[in-house]
């Protein structure tokens, strides 16, 4: 059976494009400074190019959500840079817009101010109205797995128990099956009984086993710190290529969506991919 969701109007699954969401941080705290604007000029500019590059969709983030790093900031703050970034990004451009997020507070405005999508890297399970905020105003939803009491060793099946129980929570509030994305939440899972480098890549060679989920999957592997433990490159700027491995192997796996801070390159990763996945299989010998 065909896996597709809707996410703002752009199908996504099998039988169309892998999707590409370029990445916009209004956060001095994020990880990667590369893909940090502040200013409304930058922002505009981002986001032009982003479009131009050819992305789907942009993902906006206001407050880092890297597991490694102390980042938070107030709600109310957070709110501040969503919506000045929302309202500059859809002056500029017409592409989708999500927001990446884990606070149904900054979710329903940033909704309110023209956010179609949230993307919650704690799966609904960090604010209990989180669910309810994306049922009550229609948006698409991007729930990543997030670590609970699950003791399964497997990190296919503890991911899977993990999105199993965050689609519970979606279902439960009344959000529609074809409004959802699962994402495993590479880089997020640690502290397991395995190396947190080896599990992502555990992951990304068995994505295929997470369609049993019957949703499309999202893969978020830019410039993460899996590839610099790997290739030993500890500055995120030096750690293209390896995103770009690792994205080819995730579409080549089944991803459906691919979130990037490098949308030109990986949108050329991501086409070349895809057409060496349709090439045939077999070769008939000479009659």
């Amino acid at each position: 059976m065909a896996i597709v969701s809707e996410l703002a109007g752009v199908k996504i699954g099998d039988g169309h494009p892998v999707r590409v969401m370029g990445v916009i941080n209004v956060s001095p705290e994020s990880f990667y400074k590369g893909s940090i604007r502040a200013s409304p000029d930058e922002i505009a500019d981002l986001a032009k190019e982003i479009e131009d590059e050819g992305a789907d969709m942009i993902d906006i983030g206001a407050m880092s959500t890297a597991p490694y790093l102390k980042t938070e900031i107030s709600v109310e703050e957070e709110i501040r840079r969503l919506s000045m970034a929302i309202k500059i990004v859809k002056e500029t451009v017409s592409l989708p817009i999500s927001v990446d997020t884990t606070r149904s507070r900054s979710a329903e405005e940033a909704v309110k101010a023209g956010a179609e999508i949230i993307n919650d890297v704690y799966g609904l399970k960090g604010d209990d109205r989180m669910a309810r905020v994306v049922a009550e105003y229609g948006v698409g939803l991007i729930i990543a797995a997030h670590t609970t009491h699950q003791s399964e060793v497997d990190p296919i099946k503890r991911v899977t128990n993990m999105l199993d129980e965050s689609l519970d929570l979606a279902r439960e509030a009344g959000i529609p099956d074809d409004k959802i994305v699962i994402d495993p939440a590479i880089g997020f899972i640690r502290n397991t009984g395995w190396p947190w480098h080896v599990w992502d890549c555990y992951m990304i060679k068995n994505l295929q086993y997470l369609r049993k989920l019957g949703r499309p999957i999202c893969i978020a592997v830019s410039r993460k710190s899996f590839i610099g433990k790997i290739l030993d490159l500890k500055d995120p700027e030096d750690r293209l290529f390896g995103s770009l491995s690792a994205t080819a192997v995730a579409v080549y796996n089944g991803a459906h969506i691919i979130r990037t801070h490098d949308v030109s390159a990986t949108l050329q990763t991501v086409r070349l991919v895809e057409f060496i996945k349709r090439a045939p299989s077999t070769v008939k010998d000479d009659e």
